[in-house]
Formats: structure tokens, sequence, C-alpha cells
């Protein structure tokens, strides 16, 4: 999956916060991500945070 730094991603679950929207500060094996709502941010293994992406938005700046 192609994920860059930048890119909005939109998760299946919400987080406590009722957000399903995170950007992504830093990738590799673990991304950095940051909930859109509340600031909370968080590092979790790439695997995982695959697992859960129901969609990623792109910003027009980056292509």
């Amino acid at each position: 999956m192609d994920i860059r730094v930048g890119d909005v991603l939109e998760l299946k679950k919400p987080h406590p916060c009722g957000s399903h929207r995170w950007q992504v500060l830093r990738v590799g094996m673990d991304f950095k991500l940051r909930c859109d709502q509340c600031g909370h941010e968080l590092m979790i293994a790439r695997a995982k945070a695959e697992k859960s992406v129901k969609k990623v938005i792109r910003t027009e700046a980056e292509e």
C-alpha cells in the first residue's frame, strides 16, 4: 500500500473522540499518525495500520 507523509487516512474504527481521519506524520516500519479532530498522536505498526485503512486521501500539492 502506497502511503506517504501528508496523506490523510480514513480508518475503519473511530478514535474515542469520534473522528475516523488521521494525518500521516512519519512512515517506515511504524506510522506516526495525528487525529484530525483532537490532535492526539500515536505510533502504530505498519501492518496493523494498513489492515485498518478504509481510504487514503492524498493532498493535491504532493502530486
